[in-house]
């Protein structure tokens, strides 16, 4: 599993800060003001701790432990509730939100997407929300993340790596090769990260064959609304149970 190598989950922040994403996913959270919110493939809790609020239980829930340990350890670490697996771990009708973001949804392939979403459809309250963000086929993102040989300063010290993506298969999933040398200490870590590409129509007949409904699909974190052209690289989906 590549993010749970320490030295790759000492870099997930520097290279995925808070930003606009986060921003908006607070405000989905905050707008369906829940009791329980469960962030499913939290990383490193940049985001499952800024979600805390008197009288609110967030649950944090990653597969990798390296990355569970430092969102533990971070300020705030403490008001969130952190599970160590995949969606395996939301309790039935324990959430009244429930969240993935930094395109967590194209990080669960095949048979693993369908299990996850009936586990979060299972886990969600009558009127439940689900937020999630994934990539538009059609504007065809992999081209651009073949990256040469270079070097740049992390915080685990001095970097070299690449990267080369191969083109979808017929399920949409693209293979990213990556090649890391941290030459502070000599370590290499080279893995291979599969992201699956589905379009709206996909996810939407994937999501009501597990009893969830999509209610807005926005190309931006402006919530400006879906229109299904090559130029719009994102698709930041909202559903509900609609019991």
């Amino acid at each position: 599993m590549s993010y749970d190598h320490p030295s790759l989950a000492a870099i997930y922040d520097h290279d995925n800060p808070d930003g606009p994403d986060h921003d908006w996913f607070r405000r989905f959270v905050d707008d369906a003001a829940p009791a329980v919110v469960t962030d499913l493939g939290c990383g490193t809790g940049l985001l499952t701790v800024t979600l805390a609020r008197p009288g609110r239980r967030v649950v944090g829930i990653d597969p990798a432990p390296s990355m569970l340990a430092l969102a533990a350890a971070r300020p705030g670490g403490d008001q969130v509730e952190w599970r160590l697996g995949t969606s395996d771990q939301i309790e039935q009708a324990s959430s009244d939100v429930v969240i993935m973001s930094g395109n967590v949804a194209m990080h669960l392939i095949g048979d693993e997407w369908h299990h996850a979403l009936r586990r979060i459809a299972a886990g969600l309250r009558p009127g439940g929300r689900l937020a999630f963000e994934t990539r538009n086929p059609s504007a065809e993102a992999w081209r651009e993340w073949n990256d040469p040989l270079t070097d740049r300063d992390t915080p685990a010290g001095r970097l070299r790596e690449s990267s080369t993506t191969t083109a979808p298969d017929a399920d949409g999933v693209v293979t990213m090769h990556c090649h890391n040398e941290f030459l502070d200490d000599g370590e290499v870590v080279d893995f291979d990260l599969r992201l699956q590409f589905r379009d709206l129509d996909r996810i939407t007949a994937d999501l009501a064959a597990a009893g969830v409904m999509v209610s807005r699909v926005s190309r931006d974190w402006h919530s400006t609304p879906f229109t299904g052209t090559a130029a719009e690289r994102l698709m930041v989906v909202e559903a509900s149970t609609g019991r």
